[in-house]
């Protein structure tokens, strides 16, 4: 099933994002995940690229994928990068997606690998292109509301994804933000750029500082001074900043669904006891949105 079929039956969905383990020994612990992620009724489940940023490390998305439509009956949204691998092997990843019925597409770049010799992709949107071609994918890309790390203007930023939307991606979800005015300016900038596709707002909890600290060295999200002081506030107690963390979450997550996001997507980290608790707080305000008639996705 496509994920546009998802969207019109409701107003905004609700997904998880989870990761391959680094050894396939430890597969087991995914396949857990996966069953207690299953109790939530997630609307579809992304599953990262494997180890290496390459369509290697990829195939492991791709069967953890197979797994969770398998066993679970949930859509699954394999992620695949491109910059490091040739058009062949990216190729054999997506035939095996369409041999075991996996519908949707995450297209990513993926990060440069140092003395990687592949050259038959360069942007995301050369891998958006590649997959319509293919056909038979509904094809998602990734968007950042506070510009790509290697984005020279917010203007360079847009344009890039312009690029993705008219290379067939028919679908956007978000980077990691934690200031939703952040977004609210983004959204704008994407309907100015008449771009009319849905854009699904990507959150993640902050349940320990080692966490903020390595997602903001890694796409420089801003930090907001309340968060700051959360952290703070919180930084020895470790249960006390989790439950900050999903507080924190859950009130990003509240004013997003009354802003009209068509999704969030929530970056669970592995961790299913956070899914949970931001499942189990959001329920109520999800099912009104998705109940309430009048309501519209204005992010799309």
């Amino acid at each position: 099933m496509h994920l546009s079929e998802l969207l019109q039956r409701k107003k905004c969905l609700f997904s998880f994002e989870i990761f391959p383990p680094k050894k396939v020994s430890d597969m087991e612990a995914v396949y857990q995940l996966t069953a207690s992620l299953r109790q939530l009724h997630p609307d579809f489940i992304s599953i990262t690229c494997g180890a290496g940023g390459s369509a290697i490390g990829d195939n492991l998305t791709a069967k953890i994928a197979c797994y969770i439509k398998k066993e679970h009956n949930i859509e699954p949204l394999a992620h695949l990068t491109c910059v490091n691998s040739s058009r062949e092997s990216v190729e054999e990843v997506l035939a095996y997606l369409k041999a075991h019925h996996i519908d949707n597409v995450l297209a990513l770049r993926g990060d440069r690998i140092q003395d990687s010799t592949a050259t038959d992709f360069v942007h995301a949107s050369d891998l958006v292109s590649l997959i319509r071609q293919k056909g038979g994918f509904y094809v998602a890309a990734a968007c950042h509301p506070e510009g790509h790390p290697e984005s020279r203007s917010r203007t360079e930023n847009i344009r890039y994804l312009q690029e993705k939307v008219e290379a067939g991606a028919s679908h956007l979800i978000s980077q990691l933000f934690f200031d939703n005015e952040v977004f609210y300016r983004f959204a704008d900038e994407v309907r100015a750029a008449h771009m009319t596709i849905p854009v699904e707002a990507g959150i993640m909890p902050i349940v320990n500082k080692h966490l903020v600290e390595r997602i903001v060295s890694l796409c420089g999200a801003t930090v907001p001074a309340k968060f700051s002081s959360i952290l703070s506030r919180f930084e020895d107690d470790p249960a006390a900043l989790f439950d900050a963390g999903i507080d924190y979450a859950t009130e990003q997550i509240m004013d997003l669904l009354s802003f009209g996001v068509p999704g969030i997507h929530l970056y669970t980290m592995n961790n299913a006891t956070v899914a949970e608790r931001m499942t189990k707080n959001i329920a109520g305000a999800l099912q009104g949105v998705n109940d309430d008639r009048t309501h519209r996705a204005v992010v799309c």
